[in-house]
């Protein structure tokens, strides 16, 4: 008999909600200064002269064939972060996309998940995946998630979002028509990272964040789980001043300031981000937005057809997505 997910995960990962309550699982309320200290942000990255370099062709076929290139770029505090441009291989760029990843980083592009005419910028957000590694910077998800979270200045995830606004003006320099319909994508890590940068960036008109991370901490801080919150929540066991500082980490938070069209798949079940984090991302979006439930997050083996499923919507949404109205 097969062992149940209590067995496996030694607590059950949907942590006894279902949809409905799920559906209902709030933001918390922002910091006063919230807004300002985004914005703050956001502007100190804008100001950062990116640089962009391409390094390394080579050219993909199949489906999503694209030309792959290596890339780096400056990010706030001086940091070259590493990467890929893909461009569709018939030249024909009718939009861009800035495409994060997981606590696992990256290891290569995958082009076949974007839609066709497409140019993307791949970024290893600051010491993580194959191409942004720094000294003192931990690589290793349970540390990296903890690197400065003394203090709402020094805290990783914000560079991390620095590091996606610098992405997004290193594409745009990179491949000017980029900037016709420009797009997000990002899964866990970077679903989370990428609702904190959303609000703040009018260039984005649409997103797709897939079993988003950091949302309502402090209901996650309750929830044991697998993924880097773990060491979060261990951490402010001991040190409960910490929840101060991730008050502005927030990325439930965060979408109660996205207003752009959002495509949220959240999981049922998931042991490494707890979904009622994930479903309060999507709870929170103000402006127009596409949910769509998956079974389970983080687990092996995965459902080819959920996941095909998923792949298809969200390239659909990326295109087809209005984008936000004026004002």
């Amino acid at each position: 008999m097969a062992p149940t997910p209590e067995q496996t995960f030694g607590f059950d990962p949907t942590h006894g909600y279902d949809l409905d309550s799920l559906l209902a699982v709030p933001a918390p309320a922002a910091p006063a200064d919230f807004d300002g200290f985004w914005r703050g942000r956001y502007e100190q990255a804008r100001a950062v002269r990116v640089a962009p370099a391409t390094g390394a062709r080579t050219v993909t076929a199949g489906a999503g064939a694209a030309e792959v290139y290596e890339v780096a770029y400056t990010s706030v505090g001086g940091l070259r972060v590493g990467g890929w441009l893909t461009l569709p291989a018939d030249g024909e760029v009718r939009q861009g996309c800035v495409v994060t990843h997981g606590y696992g980083g990256r290891q290569a592009p995958d082009p076949a998940l974007l839609p066709p005419g497409t140019a993307a910028v791949w970024p290893c957000l600051r010491g993580l995946g194959a191409r942004s590694l720094h000294p003192g910077l931990p690589s290793d998800a349970a540390a990296h998630v903890l690197h400065g979270i003394g203090s709402r200045a020094s805290y990783v995830h914000g560079g991390c979002t620095a590091d996606v606004w610098c992405a997004a003006t290193a594409l745009l320099e990179l491949v000017p028509a980029a900037a016709r319909r420009l797009t997000y994508a990002g899964t866990s890590f970077g679903g989370g990272i990428g609702a904190l940068a959303l609000p703040w960036d009018d260039r984005f008109a649409a997103a797709a964040l897939t079993v988003p991370s950091f949302g309502n901490h402090p209901l996650r801080l309750t929830l044991p789980c697998t993924g880097s919150g773990e060491s979060v929540r261990r951490y402010h066991a001991a040190h409960p001043e910490v929840a101060s500082v991730l008050a502005y980490f927030d990325a439930a938070t965060a979408a109660t300031r996205i207003t752009v069209p959002t495509h949220v798949a959240p999981a049922l079940l998931d042991p490494a981000v707890p979904p009622p984090g994930q479903f309060a991302v999507h709870n929170a979006l103000r402006g127009p937005k596409e949910l769509r439930v998956l079974t389970a997050g983080h687990v092996e083996p995965s459902d080819p057809e959920e996941e095909a499923a998923l792949r298809d919507a969200q390239r659909d949404f990326l295109v087809t997505a209005c984008p936000r109205e004026p004002g």
